[in-house]
């Protein structure tokens, strides 16, 4: 329920609790999620906390490339960097992670955990060794991304609907398999990202070529692989006919 303003309420003079909605007072405002008994005003103690020095010095150098500060003197434009690194080193934004993180940082692990809840990338529950996200916008539904979905999630025994609303585990909880909105790499599509490195266009089969090679520890699909290849319609390593027979969409 919102507030009721009075008829002469003027937003530019107005102060911060009059923006607060009944039954919500200030004083009793707490965080939610994975911190549900922290203090949002709470800032980790480094006194307390215990950070491995290779994380602390890798998060440091993050925040040093981000001299702005709000008006309370917290780095907070370098969270999206520093979370990434969490999630590298853990596997998963770890609640352990943030905290680490929020100590280095000096911001509250609830800032951080709204940061990490937010973004696709960033995942704040326990994930595969091993992430497969297939793109499903536009392009890529257009010449088969779904179908390629089904083919991952069919080799893995991840579950279709869960990995088309977030992401599945495979059967073995080894390999997350999940849609994703749009990787922006339209010239390859159809196009998946394996463990943060782009292939495409892939072929149905190619679902269970790349599931075997992750599993057999061995280098994925070299011919499909964008480092490997020339942008928009590129040069060729690719094997893939649509590339190297001067078929991509800028030829």
């Amino acid at each position: 329920m919102s507030p009721v303003m009075p008829s002469d309420f003027d937003p530019r003079n107005a102060e911060p609790e009059d923006f607060v909605s009944p039954g919500l007072p200030v004083d009793e405002a707490n965080t939610t999620g994975r911190f549900p008994d922290a203090d949002p005003e709470q800032i980790p103690d480094p006194a307390v906390v215990e950070v491995p020095a290779d994380l602390r010095e890798q998060i440091q150098a993050i925040v040093d490339k981000y001299p702005d500060r709000d008006h309370k003197g917290s780095p907070k434009s370098a969270a999206i960097p520093v979370l990434w690194i969490i999630q590298r080193r853990y596997g998963w934004c770890t609640p352990e992670g943030i905290v680490q993180a929020a100590c280095v940082m000096q911001v509250t692990p609830a800032y951080l955990e709204s940061v990490a809840s937010f973004y696709d990338l960033l995942r704040t529950s326990p994930q595969g060794e091993h992430q497969v996200l297939v793109c499903t916008n536009i392009a890529c539904w257009m010449r088969g991304g779904d179908e390629l979905l089904d083919s991952f999630c069919e080799k893995t025994g991840a579950d279709r609907e869960a990995a088309g609303h977030g992401g599945a585990l495979s059967e073995d909880g080894n390999i997350l398999v999940s849609g994703f909105e749009c990787l922006g790499a339209c010239d390859l599509a159809p196009m998946a990202s394996v463990d943060e490195r782009y292939f495409g266009p892939l072929e149905n089969a190619d679902a269970g070529t790349i599931v075997d090679q992750l599993e057999a520890g061995e280098e994925v699909l070299p011919g499909k692989a964008l480092e490997k290849r020339g942008l928009a319609g590129g040069v060729a390593e690719s094997t893939d006919p649509r590339v190297t027979e001067g078929q991509g969409p800028n030829q």
